[in-house]
């Protein structure tokens, strides 16, 4: 009887669904629960629900038909889901969409409802043809997913955190050490130029001076060290910048046209005070080698890279390299600590006066 009464609810579809049409036995048959609704008839009630959507929603047929769908909603049903297929059966459209829906003995279980109307040769609108499908556990594991996700982010954003306040900590108490070395290099600095004047051997405070230099070189390099935000690395262009000018200026110099042409070159921050006596080595060198004897030029300085290699040009205008210049404890300087940050430095003729390439590896 129950397989006649199935049989029967496919008859009130007034189109070729017959007991003969293999679409209507298709309908009737298929394990896919689907509904067939009537727009024509008032709240667009359930005029066909087979068999496959009984056992879904634990509904019997004559529980069904009659009603409109929303018959299978409750408190939990997303009003923005409803909204969705109110609107496509307003618009005469398909609709696909989730929607948690309730079975007769209170369970929930997720529709994955998929929903289009059924036309007439005129193109009016005769029955809307509804299919449903449980994606339960698809659902459930979608959430959990999501719920898992949530907990990682969040554990990967407090981890984050302590990263970063462990690092800004770490970043604070560098840049006190930078800080406090540069301090220390100044006043080691003031009481060796106070201990110079005092000295009356020329050859013995010449000596003094260079090594000043150098200990001033190396509180220009920590001063720019606590300056900065990143203390793993160092942009050693605005060092060369800032040393040329001072080294100028400590010499007295200001018939000396420096040009100065200088990018950004991030190099490891362990390579700042070996790059900072060697281009002190060099500045120096050329004020004392090729503007002897208060003799003006230009004093060319240049920092660049490219293709992993960074370059510092310092080149004068002078009258070339003289025998101390080639063998000098500035030049031997230069060569040990090229050595250290994995680089090399020539000597070149620049026609006229000399020029100084210091070339090693960077990371671009």
């Amino acid at each position: 009887m129950k397989q006649q009464d199935n049989w029967h609810l496919t008859e009130v579809v007034e189109h070729e669904l017959g007991r003969g049409d293999p679409f209507a036995a298709a309908i009737r048959g298929t394990r896919m629960p689907m509904v067939i609704t009537n727009p024509r008839l008032a709240d667009n009630p359930i005029v066909f629900a087979n068999k496959a959507f009984q056992n879904l929603t634990g509904y019997e047929r004559d529980e069904i038909v009659g009603r409109n769908c929303r018959f299978l909603q409750g408190p939990e049903t997303d009003p923005d889901s409803v909204l969705q297929i109110r609107q496509a059966i307003a618009a005469g459209e398909d609709v696909q969409v989730d929607v948690l829906n309730y079975r007769k003995d209170g369970s929930i279980f997720w529709n994955a409802l998929f929903m289009s109307p059924v036309r007439n040769a005129a193109g009016e609108i005769e029955y809307f043809f509804a299919s449903q499908l449980d994606v339960t556990d698809r659902v459930e594991a979608q959430a959990s997913v999501e719920k898992q996700k949530a907990l990682v982010e969040r554990e990967v954003s407090l981890r984050t955190a302590a990263l970063q306040a462990a690092l800004e900590a770490k970043t604070l108490l560098l840049h006190e050490v930078d800080h406090r070395v540069k301090n220390n290099l100044t006043m080691i600095g003031s009481l060796l130029r106070l201990q110079s004047k005092s000295l009356g051997d020329p050859v013995l405070a010449a000596t003094l001076n260079s090594m000043l230099e150098r200990v001033d070189a190396l509180a220009t390099v920590h001063r720019r060290l606590y300056q900065s935000d990143d203390i793993s690395r160092f942009d050693i262009g605005p060092l060369v910048e800032t040393m040329t000018r001072d080294i100028l200026g400590s010499a007295g110099r200001e018939d000396i046209r420096a040009e100065i042409d200088v990018a950004s070159v991030l190099v490891p921050s362990r390579h700042a005070s070996a790059i900072g006596l060697i281009v002190n080595e060099a500045i120096t060198n050329a004020i004392k080698h090729g503007f002897a004897n208060n003799r003006s030029g230009t004093l060319k300085v240049a920092v660049s890279s490219e293709n992993g290699t960074a370059r510092i040009v310092v080149a004068d205008d002078g009258p070339g390299m003289t025998t101390q210049a080639r063998s000098g404890l500035g030049r031997t300087l230069i060569t040990r600590l090229s050595r250290q940050i994995e680089g090399e430095t020539v000597w070149l003729s620049a026609e006229p006066g000399t020029k100084v390439v210091i070339s090693f590896p960077v990371d671009d």
